[in-house]
């Protein structure tokens, strides 16, 4: 039997105009494995939240351009505008969440709908994600996404995996501010849901939903303690409240189920999550992509998810 199919989505907006043209080609190229097709999904919607004061925001013209010259240059198939139609917009969400809503982002200007439209799109029976800012490490002649396909098979409580988190420490910890257990198959298992890379079944996730829909504190208190359907009915009439994180919402429905997120202990992959988003990071993230893909990294990196610049330049 053959491999299961995989499809290859990645997100973009106008705030990723400043790495996305050295992150996604680099992401492309480390994954290393025949997708069933790879597409960049573009957030047309305007900014909001922590998003408008990002530095490096270009026009929607200028992230066309770069999204046109990454599909010319072979390194993604296409592109897929996020749909916001209101009819699709309810369709989904009365399926992943059991009730229409009407915000599309959450507090911090992220794109529900739009990570939802990443999942219901593609075509292949896995989808997977990074954020266009993940840094990502495989040893050539290996692959984190077939094992990980593997373990998920085998291992069907499994509702998403990924690479390990962060260069592996000889001694084999992990700096995590979550509890994990780890499993005798090869990974560990959370309860603790992250969104920045993940790798799913889509049939399994399918089973996995609803999520909870979950409203951030309001500062009129009272309001807090009323039932989640009042206040979701009382956002879609006054726009007013705003929507935790989704892989919060995800984390949630992991507490409350058998389900895990699975992180493979393997070293031969892991990923670097960039915080850093200044002139003097962007100038140097050539060298440090140069660095990670041959497996390259400052020892005191080691069993950290966060990318510390210090140590890098």
């Amino acid at each position: 039997m053959g491999l299961p199919s995989c499809a290859l989505w990645i997100m973009v907006a106008r705030t990723d105009l400043p790495f996305m043209m050295h992150t996604i080609p680099h992401l492309v190229r480390m994954s290393n494995f025949p997708f069933s097709e790879t597409v960049l999904a573009v957030d047309t919607a305007p900014l909001t939240g922590d998003k408008v004061g990002r530095p490096g925001i270009g026009t929607m013209e200028e992230l066309r351009s770069a999204v046109t010259q990454l599909i010319e240059a072979g390194v993604v198939d296409r592109y897929v505008d996020m749909s916001y139609d209101p009819a699709y917009r309810d369709r989904v969400y009365r399926k992943h969440f059991g009730s229409p809503i009407k915000k599309t982002h959450n507090y911090k200007g992220y794109p529900i709908l739009g990570t939802i439209f990443t999942l219901e799109e593609p075509k292949g029976d896995y989808i997977l994600h990074f954020d266009s800012d993940m840094l990502l490490y495989q040893e050539p002649g290996y692959s984190w996404i077939e094992e990980g396909m593997s373990v998920m098979e085998k291992h069907p409580e499994l509702m998403s995996i990924r690479p390990l988190t962060g260069p592996p420490a000889e001694d084999g910890k992990m700096y995590q501010r979550v509890p994990y257990e780890q499993d005798p198959d090869g990974f560990y298992k959370f309860k603790f849901f992250g969104s920045r890379a993940y790798l799913i079944n889509r049939k399994g996730f399918d089973d996995f939903l609803p999520l909870p829909i979950i409203w951030r504190s309001y500062r009129r208190k009272f309001l807090n303690s009323l039932p989640v359907s009042v206040k979701t009915f009382l956002n879609n009439r006054t726009g007013k409240g705003d929507l935790d994180s989704w892989e919060i919402m995800v984390s949630q429905k992991l507490e409350q189920t058998h389900y895990f997120r699975g992180v493979l202990t393997n070293p031969k992959s892991w990923t670097l999550h960039p915080k850093d988003r200044s002139p003097k990071f962007i100038k140097a993230l050539p060298n440090i992509i140069k660095r990670i893909e041959a497996g390259d990294y400052p020892t005191e990196q080691a069993g950290h998810y966060d990318l510390i610049s210090e140590l890098w330049f």
